[in-house]
């Protein structure tokens, strides 16, 4: 259900990583517990964020939710699709629906985030 391949935080994000660079998403139950997304405030390329600072909103038909930077580093791109078509999020929240990507300032910060079977635990309640 959760792809193994990344980390996770309890305020539902997930992380990728490859080498220095990560990328940043929510989750698929995130989005479902949202519904309909029909817009995402994305982060500015080149701004540097602390672990747990404000990336941006993702606005849905229920709710506007905050995303938080889950490890430290600054912004080298976003996913621009998301402008047009925020519903991708629903769509596909793991792959096409991720949201931003950083180059990571700490590496150290991602043991402090869930591995899937742990979250997968956390999001069945």
């Amino acid at each position: 259900m959760f792809p193994n391949d990344r980390r996770y935080t309890k305020e539902h994000e997930w992380v990728k990583v490859e080498g220095q660079a990560a990328t940043v998403g929510i989750t698929d139950f995130a989005q479902k517990e949202l519904g309909d997304i029909v817009f995402v405030e994305l982060p500015e390329i080149g701004r540097a964020f602390a672990l747990g600072e404000v990336l941006g909103t993702i606005e849905s038909v229920k709710a506007v939710s905050e995303l938080y930077a889950p490890v430290s580093g600054t912004i080298s791109a976003v996913n621009t699709l998301l402008s047009d078509k925020p519903e991708t999020i629903n769509l596909d929240a793991h792959e096409t629906g991720w949201i931003c990507k950083l180059t990571l300032a700490k590496l150290g910060e991602l043991d402090e985030l869930m591995d899937a079977a742990t979250y997968a635990k956390l999001a069945a309640g």
